[in-house]
């Protein structure tokens, strides 16, 4: 049944994009900041009641969902809960927001609504490598992971990698105000994408021009960031087109130091951008044919 689902989900993603309506992680990100408004304390204990508070109310109202849907028929039910697991697939969306580098006369600001690190002095070259990055750490957050969940616990289960995947970009920061407060949601974080991190390094090796350099870079780079995760398809992707990506940023007008991924045999610029973002097609066939066989053998 959840492969059906997630069938149907990544259809309605892949045809219509996002929905015409306030987004789940928006009303999400409306609990964050209400909760941090009245009980912020840069202390483990409040980070971690901020965790568990909207983890039992997502779950609550998702499973009440799934409850209220089962007196539906049933293809107006499964109809209903397609809909509501494709808000939190977002490969449309990705693909856009990243696409739209390309095309903007003002691309760092194009880019500074996709990342957290300055924009404003950057290089083009440096924002192309900050695209990339962005489009391979995504595919894992906002379509791989999500899926993933979703195929093992269904509507539940990806709503509740959106709460954790939603903390995380709000609050899990290594800076003076979120050392502490931030650390439950960064470590949840960390062991939910564990998996799928590595799933769709696997996957962008899959459709690597070089799948061999994309592998090795993958298995030699993939643990070199200080996320356990973010690292394994970054690297997939720079062996896969032969330029190095990640290295030193600005954040917050705070220099840091992070180590190369891959190799700088070719440069990076709007045609590398282009061709990875090409990979789009060949990701919509494999996991279209991954759920297919899913379909086929449940």
């Amino acid at each position: 049944m959840f492969f059906e689902l997630a069938m149907l989900a990544y259809l309605i993603d892949m045809i219509f994009g996002e929905l015409p309506c306030k987004h789940p992680v928006v009303w999400m990100g409306d609990f964050i900041n209400v909760f941090e408004r009245r009980f912020y304390s840069n202390r483990i204990l409040p980070g971690a009641l901020l965790v568990i508070s909207l983890l039992l109310l997502t779950l609550l109202i998702s499973i009440t969902l799934v409850y209220l849907c089962g007196f539906l028929p049933v293809y107006l039910s499964f109809s209903i809960l397609a809909i509501l697991a494709s808000t939190g697939l977002a490969m449309n969306m990705l693909h856009a927001s990243v696409a739209a580098i390309l095309t903007s006369e003002q691309p760092r600001q194009a880019l500074s609504f996709l990342v957290s690190r300055d924009t404003e002095a950057m290089t083009e070259t440096e924002v192309y490598k900050a695209a990339l990055e962005t489009w391979a750490e995504n595919l894992s957050d906002g379509v791989i992971a999500p899926l993933f969940y979703l195929l093992l616990f269904g509507l539940p289960g990806i709503a509740a990698y959106k709460v954790i995947n939603t903390l995380d970009s709000m609050i899990a920061y290594k800076t003076e105000r979120y050392f502490y407060f931030g650390k439950t949601a960064a470590i949840l974080d960390d062991i939910a994408n564990f998996i799928p991190a590595r799933l769709t390094a696997m996957l962008i090796v899959l459709l690597a021009a070089d799948k061999q350099r994309a592998w090795q870079y993958a298995l030699r780079d993939g643990n070199k960031l200080e996320s356990p995760n973010a690292g394994f398809p970054i690297a997939a992707l720079a062996g896969g087109l032969g330029v190095g990506l990640a290295g030193d940023a600005y954040y917050h007008g705070q220099l840091k130091h992070k180590p190369t991924l891959g190799s700088r045999l070719n440069p990076v610029n709007h045609n590398t951008l282009d061709q990875a973002l090409k990979m789009k097609t060949g990701i919509n066939f494999l996991v279209l044919t991954v759920l297919t066989i899913g379909i086929w053998l449940s």
